[in-house]
């Protein structure tokens, strides 16, 4: 008999769904849209990315693609996070789905993977736990979060977009990160899931780091847009976050990005204000704190990621 995963590391039935949900009409449309994946309760992100929408020359619609919510156990800042978020469109995330109810046995609900070290899954539990004791405080807030969606399909031009907090298959997949997209084990399930969804694009985040892939089907072109974090850094040495932008219309300032049936995918720095989240980050968590010893170095000198991993290429 195979052991049961530990909490942190199971991916429990219910987080599950098959390719073919979104074979469906479209849950949103939209010229130009920003899906935001990975916000982390970053406030200053928050304000960054609603003035970069503002900036737009032409209305733009916002998605948030779950685990907008993480290191804000302030309760302050929790009610700005989620009414801010709850205004626009929105799936939830592990995070948003285990602080909703009471301890379901998944831990953070993030299924890490093997290399992910055993101190940093546990302090990853703490942080939920901590982070749900927060959202017992707004009990109809926690109710509205457990009712998103796990899914949405946009219409952006002619493009079908996919938007999802894990992968193809699951909120807590790990089919998005960079390591997998780029697997030759790993093509045949992107090809059927692409296949089944019957969708031109996947707009990811949950893997915590970001790639745009390009795959060239038997049936058309297909791009995987993971933003990595919208609400911390993303590449080594730079301090901004990441988001990804779908749109008709090209944007002046991404730093790098595919184009699939006549849509622009691509992604944008999030310039947020890096000394005033550092501050607001340690006054909720100090250090010696989880969140602190798990987050604290990429959030202040960014993680061990080349910004050329992230690059498109065709795979």
């Amino acid at each position: 008999m195979t052991a049961a995963l530990p909490p942190g590391r199971s991916c429990p039935t219910a987080y599950r769904y098959s390719p073919r949900v979104f074979d469906r009409a479209p849950d949103l449309e939209a010229d130009t849209l920003y899906v935001v994946g990975g916000l982390y309760g970053n406030v200053e992100a928050l304000a960054e990315i609603t003035a970069m929408v503002a900036r737009e020359p032409r209305p733009a619609a916002i998605a948030f693609n779950g685990d907008f919510h993480w290191f804000d156990v302030a309760g302050d800042d929790f009610l700005a996070v989620s009414e801010a978020v709850l205004r626009h469109a929105a799936t939830r995330g592990n995070v948003e789905t285990e602080i909703a109810g009471e301890n379901s046995g998944a831990g953070c609900g993030c299924a890490y993977p093997a290399d992910v070290g055993d101190a940093d899954v546990a302090r990853s539990n703490e942080i939920l736990s901590r982070l749900r004791e927060t959202a017992r405080g707004h009990p109809a807030l926690r109710e509205r979060l457990g009712r998103l969606p796990m899914h949405l399909v946009a219409r952006v031009g002619g493009a079908r977009v996919g938007i999802v907090h894990g992968d193809c298959a699951s909120l807590a997949g790990w089919g998005f990160a960079q390591e997998a997209l780029d697997s030759r084990s790993h093509a045949r399930w992107i090809e059927n899931g692409f296949r089944d969804a019957r969708v031109d694009a996947f707009a990811s985040s949950h893997t915590c780091l970001p790639a745009t892939r390009v795959f060239e089907f038997a049936h058309g072109r297909g791009v995987v847009a993971n933003n990595g974090a919208a609400g911390m850094p993303n590449f080594a040495g730079e301090r901004y976050g990441l988001v990804t932008r779908i749109s008709v219309h090209p944007a002046r300032d991404a730093l790098y990005g595919a184009r699939v049936a006549g849509a622009f995918v691509e992604t944008l720095a999030v310039r947020y204000d890096a000394a005033a989240w550092e501050d607001r980050f340690v006054a909720s968590w100090p250090e010696g704190s989880a969140a602190h010893a798990s987050y604290f170095r990429r959030i202040t000198t960014g993680p061990g990621f080349a910004r050329e991993r992230a690059l498109p290429i065709a795979a």
